[in-house]
């Protein structure tokens, strides 16, 4: 059985942010608007934002309704309590003529928003779940393809400390091959963004088939997260438009990291001398600290 977390409901911000593909021209501005400074735009009239996003008032107000709201004053209260009760900055794009300390300034705090986002979705139950598997793992395999590679990579790095056998695959024909090759014991994570390659879905399902646990790190409600045992869902917006996926693979790391903590805990007392070990033997590799 796939064990999966509630879907949060997005606040006003984030559904605004969610949209912004979807509405018309005159629309989008009033949108943008909003988002260059959600603060400023919860003390203004309509018609300060109207001038602010250069359309009309009317304009303004179907906006609002477009949001399950009764007009524009109930939809400055949500606004209000959207910046209350999350992230302002989420929403911030990087534009063509940012300088540096703009683009910069902007794509670590959309980071810092994204990882908070998760944090506020991940499913605790899900997660106990996912780290006692892995404990009882006779051996593990990390896939990932893409983006997602380096995440499997990482996943490698901290897992082989934990004397189980470990080993991260990016090659769609190995992966293939691992899975069909898999059984009873075996866990294999399966990172996926999107959780919509086709491959991805066909490899977990062959995995479980054969009777491995497989483990999704993946998109809510995603093709992938239905083929899992376990399925860690997050939802990590991207501006591909712009730059390169970055936010999803921050948010994936995190999970890899607390997946590694919780079979550390797991591991009890007794295991840390074993960690230290490991960690001394990097001392002679490093000139000292003056």
């Amino acid at each position: 059985m796939t064990t999966t977390n509630e879907t949060a409901t997005p606040n006003l911000l984030e559904q605004i942010q969610g949209k912004l593909d979807t509405l018309n021209k005159s629309e989008r501005k009033v949108a943008e608007a909003i988002l260059r400074d959600p603060t400023a735009a919860t003390r203004y009239s309509i018609a300060a934002l109207a001038r602010a996003a250069d359309v009309s008032e009317p304009t303004v107000n179907r906006f609002c309704r477009g949001f399950s709201t009764s007009g524009f004053p109930d939809f400055k209260i949500q606004l209000a309590q959207s910046i209350a009760t999350g992230t302002p900055y989420v929403s911030q794009n990087v534009r063509p003529d940012d300088d540096v300390a703009t683009f910069s300034d902007k794509i670590v705090l959309s980071t810092i928003a994204s990882l908070d986002k998760a944090r506020q979705v991940l499913n605790p139950v899900a997660l106990g779940a996912a780290i006692d598997y892995l404990i009882q793992a006779k051996q593990i395999n990390f896939f990932g393809m893409g983006g997602s590679a380096p995440v499997a990579l990482d996943a490698q790095h901290k897992f082989f400390r934990f004397n189980i056998p470990v080993i991260a695959y990016d090659d769609a024909l190995m992966q293939r091959m691992v899975a069909a090759g898999s059984h009873t014991g075996d866990v294999i994570v399966v990172i996926s963004y999107t959780g919509r390659t086709r491959e991805l879905v066909d490899i977990a399902e062959a995995a479980r088939s054969n009777g491995a646990t497989v483990i999704g790190i993946t998109a809510p409600d995603s093709p992938l997260s239905h083929a899992c045992t376990v399925a860690l869902e997050v939802t990590a917006p991207e501006d591909t438009e712009v730059y390169m996926p970055m936010t999803s693979r921050i948010i994936h790391l995190m999970i890899i990291d607390i997946l590694a903590t919780g079979v550390t805990l797991k591991r009890g007392a007794d295991f840390q001398s074993h960690l230290k070990k490991i960690k001394d033997s990097l001392k002679p590799t490093r000139f000292s600290a003056e």
